[in-house]
């Protein structure tokens, strides 16, 4: 005798689908985004003590020992830029960049929603040419062996740091639009 839900007796049935699985995935991507722009923005940080030390270096040797430190500009240069590229996917997160609501509010729940997946999408293409273009100017520099003036940094790693701080970012604004996508969608 079969059992009324159609399994053969002795195999329990699988479990019921969760109604809202997209949901769980989109969960699981955004904790996955969060833990990795958390990771890139100690970079940031890193980029950012990298600059106070310079800074410091550069300032006292130059005053106190009439010495300044030697390609203190380059440094800075290197510094800033992995400081403020590899913050920009947290910076994302906690909703830091400027934003301009002022029609948008107005906007019935479902407008929003569809103005905010536009949003997302032209974010999401911005930064995806962003990484493709920065990295052929990496690939550029280093073909073409170019380095900074004074101690000589290879400016292929800078174009190249700046492509790999942009991904969290793309993902960020990607998993973003799939769930504005579910906004969309609900009635």
């Amino acid at each position: 005798m079969r059992p009324s839900n159609g399994w053969v007796r002795g195999l329990k049935a699988p479990a019921p689908a969760k109604t809202d699985e997209w949901g769980s995935v989109l969960g699981k991507f955004e904790k996955f985004n969060n833990r990795l722009s958390g990771w890139f923005e100690w970079i940031g940080v890193a980029g950012l003590l990298a600059m106070m030390l310079v800074n410091l270096i550069d300032v006292t040797g130059n005053k106190l020992f009439n010495s300044p430190l030697f390609g203190a500009m380059d440094l800075l240069q290197f510094s800033q830029g992995v400081a403020i590229a590899f913050a920009c996917a947290a910076t994302l997160i906690v909703g830091r960049h400027v934003q301009v609501e002022f029609l948008v509010t107005r906007l019935p729940n479902r407008g929003k929603a569809i103005i905010e997946s536009i949003d997302l999408l032209l974010g999401l293409g911005l930064f995806v040419l962003i990484v493709w273009q920065v990295s052929l100017l990496g690939y550029y520099y280093q073909a073409g062996g170019e380095t900074t003036y004074t101690i000589h940094i290879p400016r292929s790693l800078p174009a190249y740091g700046i492509a790999l701080a942009s991904i969290p970012v793309c993902l960020v604004f990607l998993q973003r639009f799939l769930s504005s996508l579910t906004k969309v969608g609900k009635r």
